[in-house]
C-alpha cells in the first residue's frame, strides 16, 4: 500500500517508541551511571535485523547495536538456538556485542500472530560486571579476562518471566550487586516498552503497510545518503592520528584511507598499528560506530538514522590491529578512548572534502574515573564517570566548554548524588577557562574535577589520552592544552599517568583536569586571536598545583 502520510507517521513513531525504551530504563534503573548520567541506547529493529530507528542516545553503543545483533543471531544459529515469543536474551561479549564488558546488551524478540516482525534492543552500561579493579576498566589488564565477568548469548526472559539465575550470574560477579539486578531489570522494562508501541503500529494499520514502511525507510535513507556523498564530490583522502600508551608516548597510530566514488563510501584502515597487551584495542563494532556517527555528522541531521544509511559504506580493518583485536585482547578503553580518536580521524578525512563542516579536533578523550572499595560496614562499591572537554572550534563559533564530544553525550553525574550515593566528596568542579586553542574561532575549555575519599579504603582507576599530544587546531588554529591528573595526599600534589591504578586512604583527592578543544582558522590580528580570554590566570594556578609533583 503506497500511503506517504501513514509511512512518515510510522516512521516517526518508531522514533519515539525509541526514546520512551529510553525513558523507561532510566527512570527503572539503580546505578548513577543510568539513571543521572543516561549512559545507555535503545533502538529498533526489522525481523532481518536491520535497524529502523534508534533513540538520540550514545553514539559508539548505537553505531554497534546492529553489527552485534547480527553477531547475536549469528552465534545462537551456531549452537543450534532461536528466539521465541515471550524471551529476551542477554549478552555482553564484546567481540559479540561490539563494544566493551561493562556494555550489555538486552534483545527483545517481538512476534505477532507466531511470526518474528521485528526487535527491542537497548545497551547500557554496568558501572561493575567484575575484574581486577573496580569499574572493570583497569588500565593494564592483558587480556579480556581481567576486564570482568564475559557472558555470551544467553536466556535472561522465558515466558515472560525473568530468569533469576541469569540475574544471579551477573550480581555475584559485581561488587555492586543490587545495581546490577535493577539496571538488568530496567532494560527488560526498555524491552517491553519498544515492543508495546511497535505492535501498537501493526495493530493500528495493518501487517502491509506496517512492512512496507520499514521497506521504505531503509530505501528513502539510502537513497538520501547517497545523495549526501554525491554531493561531497569523488576523491581519495587520508588521515592518521595517534593515542597514547601506558607512558604516555604517542606510538599507536590509527591510519585511514577514505575513497568517496559516485555516491559510495569505502574506509580502509591498512597501516593502523597492530592490537596492544593492555585495554585500547577497539572491537570492529567500535570502528563501525566510529565511521557511521562521523559520515552522520557531516552528511546532515535531515537523513534518518537506520540501516540504509550504512548501505553506501563499506568499511576494511585487518584483523589483529587495533580497531580489529583478535579474542582475547583487552578492549575496555578502546571503546572509550580508541572510539574518540577513531571518530577525529574520520572527521579530519572527511574534512578534506568538507571543510565548511567539520570543527578542529576537540579535547579527544572521555577522561574516564573508575573509584571503588569498601566501606565501614564492608559494603562494596563502585563509582564511574566521564569527564567533558573543549570542544573544537568549529568555521562559525568557538567551540563549547566542558561538553562530551564524538562518542558519548552522556552527562556528568550531579555531585549530590555522588555525595549521597558514594563515600566521596566533590571539592573542585570548574571549567578552566584558556585551554581551549587560540584562533579565528575559539576552541572550548576543558573543565577540572577534584574528588576526594571520605572513609573506608579504595582504588582508583584513570583512563584518559591527550596527555602528551595536545588537541591539533585546524586551518592555522592553535591546539588545545593538553589534559592533566594529579593526586593530593596530605598537602603534597604528585602527578599521575593519564592511564593508571592508584590505591587512596581517607584524605587523598584525585584531579583530573580535561583537555581543551582546538581552535580553527589562521589569528589575523589581535583583537580576533583571543589569545587569552577571561580567567586564564586560573589555568596557571591550577597547572602549578597538578605539577608540582613531590
Amino acid at each position: 500500500m503506497n500511503d506517504p502520510i501513514s509511512r512518515e507517521v510510522i516512521k516517526n513513531a518508531l522514533l519515539y517508541a525509541s526514546e520512551e525504551m529510553g525513558v523507561a530504563v532510566r527512570n527503572s534503573a539503580y546505578s548513577a551511571n543510568i539513571k543521572e548520567r543516561l549512559d545507555h541506547s535503545c533502538a529498533l529493529f526489522d525481523r532481518d535485523a536491520n535497524l529502523i530507528a534508534q533513540a538520540e542516545h550514545i553514539p559508539v553503543h548505537l553505531g554497534s547495536l546492529p553489527w552485534g545483533l547480527r553477531q547475536i543471531v549469528r552465534v545462537m544459529s551456531e549452537r543450534g538456538a532461536v528466539m521465541r515469543p515471550g524471551e529476551m536474551w542477554v549478552a555482553n561479549d564484546p567481540y559479540v556485542t561490539g563494544t566493551h564488558l561493562n556494555d550489555v546488551t538486552v534483545v527483545r524478540p517481538i512476534f505477532r500472530h507466531a511470526s518474528l516482525v521485528g526487535f527491542a534492543a537497548s545497551k547500557a552500561h554496568h558501572t561493575d560486571v567484575g575484574g581486577s579493579a573496580p569499574g572493570s576498566m583497569s588500565p593494564d589488564a592483558r587480556d579480556l579476562f581481567a576486564e570482568g565477568l564475559v557472558v555470551p548469548p544467553m536466556r535472561l526472559v522465558e515466558a515472560d518471566e525473568p530468569i533469576e539465575e541469569a540475574i544471579a550470574l551477573f550480581r555475584s560477579n559485581s561488587r555492586t550487586p543490587q545495581a546490577r539486578g535493577g539496571d538488568l531489570l530496567a532494560q527488560i522494562a526498555g524491552s517491553y516498552t519498544g515492543e508495546r508501541r511497535m505492535l501498537e503500529l501493526f495493530e493500528r494499520y495493518g501487517d502491509d503497510v506496517v512492512l512496507d514502511a520499514f521497506a521504505r525507510s531503509l530505501d528513502d535513507s539510502e537513497r538520501r545518503m547517497r545523495c549526501a556523498l554525491r554531493a561531497l564530490g569523488d576523491g581519495v583522502f587520508e588521515a592518521s592520528d595517534v593515542l597514547e600508551d601506558l607512558v604516555g608516548e604517542p606510538t599507536l597510530r590509527i591510519a585511514l584511507r577514505l575513497e568517496l566514488r559516485d555516491g559510495s563510501a569505502r574506509f580502509d584502515y591498512d597501516g593502523t598499528c597492530p592490537q596492544v597487551a593492555f585495554p585500547l584495542n577497539a572491537v570492529f563494532g567500535v570502528t563501525l560506530s566510529g565511521v557511521h556517527y562521523a559520515l552522520r555528522a557531516v552528511t546532515g541531521a535531515t537523513i534518518m538514522m537506520n540501516e540504509g544509511c550504512f548501505r553506501p559504506v563499506r568499511v576494511r580493518v585487518p584483523k589483529g590491529t587495533l580497531l580489529n583485536p583478535r579474542r582475547p585482547a583487552p578492549v575496555a578503553g578502546g571503546n572509550v578512548e580508541t572510539s574518540t580518536r577513531n571518530a577525529e580521524v574520520v572527521l579530519q578525512a572527511l574534512a578534506q572534502a568538507a571543510p565548511d563542516r567539520v570543527p578542529a579536533c576537540s579535547g579527544g578523550t572521555m577522561s574516564n574515573v573508575l573509584i571503588g572499595g569498601v566501606r565501614g560496614d564492608g559494603a562494596s562499591w563502585a563509582f564511574y564517570e566521564t569527564n567533558g572537554c573543549g570542544m573544537g572550534a568549529r568555521p562559525t563559533s568557538d567551540g563549547l566548554s566542558g561538553v562530551q564530544c564524538h562518542m558519548t553525550n552522556t552527562l556528568n553525574t550531579p555531585i549530590e548524588a555522588i555525595e549521597r550515593e558514594f563515600p566521596l566528596r566533590v571539592t573542585q568542579y570548574e571549567l578552566v577557562y584558556g585551554t581551549g586553542g587560540a584562533g579565528r574561532r575559539r576552541g572550548g575549555d576543558g573543565l577540572i574535577r577534584c574528588i576526594e575519599l571520605l572513609h573506608g579504603s579504595a582504588q582508583a582507576s584513570l583512563l584518559a589520552d591527550r596527555h602528551t599530544v595536545a588537541p591539533p587546531g585546524s586551518c592555522g588554529g592553535a591546539p588545545g592544552s593538553c589534559g592533566e591528573h594529579a593526586m593530593v595526599r596530605a598537602g603534597k600534589t604528585t602527578r599521575l599517568a593519564a592511564k593508571t591504578s592508584v590505591v587512596l586512604e581517607p584524605g587523598d583527592t584525585l584531579v583530573v583536569r580535561t583537555p581543551g578543544g582546538g581552535g580553527y582558522g589562521s589569528i589575523e590580528d589581535e583583537s580576533s586571536a583571543q589569545v587569552a580570554s577571561p580567567g586564564s590566570e586560573k589555568v596557571e594556578s591550577h597547572r602549578v598545583v597538578i605539577s608540582s609533583s613531590a
